[in-house]
């Protein structure tokens, strides 16, 4: 049995959750709507308050398919009651980002700016010249758009320079020495 799989979801009040035919699923709560499509194998049962996934038999893609239908469930559930957000920092000299309504401007040491748009149902916020939020209520959009941030400039190993997650630790090389 799959430890996650097994787990129930808890639905918070404020919080209702549609099972509707091949396991299209709705989640509708205090911050939006998200709806997904989950793997029509699953069987998923909503039992008051909970909702459990349960799998028809123990083949490998059964048992892998468990535990990630679960997960997406319950991203679901958390994603409209609180939501997801990802910060990342810049580092470098004159590297800056600012924000100019759903555009978000990188100045990250090329010879051009680079012009970002914010996707539907994700957003960017500057919090200074060098932090970036973003945030939103599908965990998938906001770490691809973080990622795609992230992906302009990425930290190098020797001073760190580049747009990193905040929570992230870069690993450092000691540079080149001179001669003797």
């Amino acid at each position: 049995m799959s430890r996650i799989g097994k787990m129930p979801i808890a639905v918070p009040a404020g919080v209702t959750v549609e099972i509707a035919e091949n396991n299209h699923v709705t989640v509708k709560g205090p911050k939006g709507t998200l709806e997904r499509t989950l793997p029509q194998e699953m069987e998923i049962k909503q039992e008051g308050a909970e909702i459990t996934v349960s799998r028809p038999n123990d083949l490998k893609k059964m048992r892998s398919l468990h535990g990630l239908t679960r997960t997406l469930l319950n991203n679901m559930v958390v994603g409209v009651t609180d939501g997801y957000s990802k910060r990342l920092i810049i580092t470098g000299t004159g590297y800056r980002a600012q924000k100019y309504g759903h555009t978000l401007t990188l100045f990250l040491g090329y010879s051009h700016q680079i012009d970002m748009q914010d996707p539907d149902g994700v957003d960017s916020v500057c919090e200074n010249q060098t932090t970036i939020v973003v945030s939103g209520i599908d965990k998938e959009k906001v770490g691809q758009y973080a990622a795609e941030i992230r992906s302009k400039r990425e930290p190098e190993p020797y001073k760190g320079k580049g747009i990193h997650y905040s929570d992230e630790h870069i690993r450092r090389k000691v540079g080149k020495t001179g001669k003797k």
